[in-house]
């Protein structure tokens, strides 16, 4: 695809390096100017202009923190769905994206506001209406029927001591890390976790704050609340002293992700198996489940019993079975471990001390681990839909 860009234009910065509340990234000077002066009637002055088109937004939010509005251009290009959804795998939820071109098209038109497109001009733009589209994008009172949400994902071993944290703690940080998504993971065993552990983070009070009064997450809270592990990765984790009496209420797990998810472009969930089957509607919501079990006689009685509970995958959720230390001490062989659970596992990674040594010891010893990178490989291409079978563009675009 060759697309004509013309002579470069200006680009300013956000005053003083901060984070810009716009980024505009478009192809010619007058569509250009027409932003500059809507922007400009709604008093806002911190805003980034970036050297061309789609390619250069994807490009540069790859690399960053999203603003909270984008505007970006398809001029040019035939079929846009490509670069919509690579654009959509780095711009991280609650993103309002404003995209301008040259067509008229009603059926281009409703294809991009499905994808979760805040709006679509074509040029020659008129600046009353960008003005109005920006004001509800950037006050928060945009149409949300189409608003973008992260991708939710839920680590549920059958019991303890099958790894499940630390696929956990090391798929986030992978995803983070090596994906450049902006991920969150919440360890809801808030007395006994070590989700913060595996990540060399320090547990705070935010998490049961945040589950006893779920109408306080706010921003504020986000930025004071969650411990950043690195730029891209936070983590909710607590440490509560174990004389007490911690109650999780299942609404205010639900209200919780219902806020996180419009922040962050992952949010994982790494959920006790005792504190589970107390949390089933929130299971069901639109995720990916992650189960994880060793091939114990009882690990695959559970497994077949979660796989029941849960149902069969749906286009909206899905179940992955990783089977972990397959072939460690206790281990039923593979055949009878498949037969009694019902079906195969999705996703197997043998038993082998250098990953034992290596999960004990969080994070920074996993990288190191050749083999468990190989065994989680799958699991990582699982969830970034790489070498995938392709679905239909609309129910892969914008998560």
């Amino acid at each position: 695809m060759n697309v004509q860009v013309p002579a470069p234009l200006t680009t300013s910065s956000a005053p003083g390096g901060a984070r810009p509340q716009a980024i505009v990234a478009v192809l010619d000077r007058d569509s250009e100017g027409v932003i500059r002066q809507s922007l400009s009637d709604l008093g806002i002055a911190n805003v980034e202009f970036i050297n061309g088109g789609i390619g250069a937004a994807t490009a540069s939010l790859a690399q960053r923190a999203s603003p909270r509005l984008l505007v970006t251009d398809i001029s040019g290009i035939t079929d846009p769905i490509l670069p919509i959804n690579q654009l959509s795998e780095v711009c991280e939820p609650g993103v309002g994206v404003v995209v301008i071109g040259e067509s008229n098209d009603i059926r281009l038109y409703r294809n991009l506001r499905e994808t979760g497109i805040a709006e679509y001009f074509f040029k020659p733009l008129v600046g009353n209406l960008l003005t109005q589209a920006f004001h509800g994008i950037l006050t928060g009172g945009a149409d949300q029927r189409n608003s973008r949400t992260g991708k939710l994902i839920f680590v549920l071993g059958t019991r303890g001591g099958d790894g499940a944290t630390s696929i956990a703690a090391n798929t986030a940080w992978h995803l983070a890390e090596i994906g450049q998504r902006r991920v969150l993971l919440i360890d809801l065993d808030l007395q006994l976790g070590d989700a913060a552990l595996q990540l060399d983070a320090a547990p705070t009070h935010a998490l049961r704050e945040a589950l006893e009064h779920p109408e306080r997450v706010d921003e504020l809270f986000l930025q004071r609340g969650v411990t950043q592990v690195t730029e891209r990765l936070g983590i909710l984790a607590a440490q509560e002293p174990l004389g007490e009496g911690v109650t999780i209420n299942e609404e205010a797990v639900l209200a919780l992700l219902g806020k996180l998810l419009h922040h962050y472009r992952y949010v994982f969930v790494d959920v006790p198996p005792a504190l589970a089957p107390r949390l089933m509607r929130v299971l069901t919501l639109p995720s990916m489940l992650i189960l994880v079990s060793t091939a114990s006689l009882s690990s695959a009685r559970d497994v077949a019993r979660w796989r029941q509970q849960i149902g069969p995958n749906t286009p909206e959720r899905t179940t992955i079975h990783v089977l972990n230390k397959n072939g460690a001490h206790g281990s039923l062989p593979l055949q009878e471990f498949i037969g009694a659970v019902g079906q195969a596992p999705d996703i197997i990674i043998p038993y082998e001390r250098e990953i034992g040594i290596a999960s004990a010891m969080g994070v920074a010893a996993v990288r190191k681990c050749a083999s468990l990178q190989r065994g989680l490989a799958p699991l990582f291409r699982q969830l970034t839909g790489e070498a995938l079978p392709s679905h239909s563009f609309l129910s892969r675009l914008f998560g």
